[in-house]
């Protein structure tokens, strides 16, 4: 009855938006489409007991360790992936080592997978649930390309708990933008996961909803994108791939300034031959004035409202430069760039790109 509600959740969530579902559906790899329906589920609670009795006798820790094992399974208010966890933590000093590292707020993100989660030659039992553990933890950080990196490390058929495996690796994919691999592992998971928690079935339900709005390009392309480059200086990932997601989100501003500006001059505000007010043909000094069809010839100081670079408008230049220095700029300066730079765009769009500095000001010094 349970399973039933779920699917009715999700299927009243595709009735609003359902078209991603069905477009990326047929695109999806064919070893998915081949998986039967409900072909995983998770171990139960004396299934996986006993896997974990089996590995840790293979480890050698079996007289010394019983009191704590029982402890462990005891406990009647821990998830199966938890004590399975506890267990894999009693039995191996590098696994205990490893996910207190991992789970310390105050230790730096991992930038790659740990060599014994991709060493074939390690317990299957230990390093596959290791590995969803490892995840599961860089998920609650949000270090999501290290939480993927490990899932796909090993498989789904491999871990305790197939469903929180594919959730987990939905939420990863969808948090770092990759639709159509999103859109694979929610499927697995509604699709073959036969004992799916409600909250997983919601979830995957809003996350379709949300890709069903993605557009390439749009102003929500560029706020994914600046989220994105939040999360990662957040992490202290100011290195190369941010900075080349700083400069595709640069360059989009720039093509969408440039469009409105001719959208602005296809609808006649860009000024004609009689719109400098009588002045000279240059504008003189009136060449910030209303009407004036005089371009300025500096930067983004010299871009005043009203001229015909449109609202708002920086050149790529002058963005790239203000990304560079905003550290050094005084709190008046900041202020006053933010005010240009976000003349005139949607309230959303206006906070994403003061957030999106904010953050960037924060890994650089200040400037008194």
């Amino acid at each position: 009855m349970k399973r039933f509600s779920s699917i009715a959740v999700l299927a009243a969530a595709l009735l609003v938006g359902g078209s991603v579902w069905a477009a990326d559906a047929d695109k999806s790899d064919k070893k998915v489409k081949d998986l039967s329906f409900g072909s995983l589920k998770t171990a139960s609670t004396a299934e996986a007991k006993e896997l974990a009795a089996s590995w840790l006798k293979s480890a050698g820790k079996t007289d010394e360790t019983k009191a704590a094992f029982d402890a462990i399974w005891a406990d009647d208010d821990t998830s199966v992936l938890d004590k399975v966890t506890a267990t894999l933590c009693l039995g191996s000093e590098p696994a205990k080592k490893l996910l207190a590292e991992v789970r310390d707020p105050k230790t730096s993100a991992p930038t790659e997978v740990p060599g014994m989660l991709k060493d074939n030659k390690i317990h299957p039992f230990l390093r596959a649930n290791l590995a969803l553990a490892f995840a599961k933890a860089c998920s609650e950080r949000r270090i999501y390309e290290e939480s993927r990196d490990c899932l796909i490390a090993v498989k789904a058929e491999q871990v305790v708990d197939p469903g929180q495996y594919l959730f987990l690796k939905a939420v990863a994919e969808h948090s770092l933008i990759m639709r159509k691999e999103a859109t694979e592992s929610i499927q697995r998971l509604l699709e073959d996961v036969a004992d799916s928690p409600e909250r997983y079935v919601t979830v995957a339900a809003l996350m379709i909803i949300d890709m069903e709005q993605w557009k390439d390009k749009d102003l929500g392309w560029i706020e994914r994108k600046m989220g994105n480059v939040e999360r990662r200086l957040d992490l202290a990932r100011g290195g190369k791939k941010t900075q080349d997601i700083e400069k595709q989100i640069v360059m989009r501003l720039d093509e969408l300034i440039k469009e409105k500006e001719n959208q602005q001059k296809g609808s006649g505000g860009g000024g004609g031959g009689g719109g400098n007010g009588g002045n000279c043909p240059d504008g003189g000094e009136k060449s910030d004035a209303p009407g004036s069809t005089k371009t300025p010839t500096t930067g983004k100081k010299d871009s005043t409202p009203g001229g015909t670079e449109g609202p708002g408008a920086i050149d790529h230049k002058s963005m790239k430069e203000l990304t560079a220095s905003w550290g050094k700029l005084p709190a008046k300066e900041r202020a006053s760039a933010i005010a240009e730079l976000t003349r005139d765009m949607p309230p959303s769009f206006r906070e994403a790109i003061e957030t999106y500095f904010k953050k960037i000001g924060e890994t650089q010094p200040d400037r008194p």
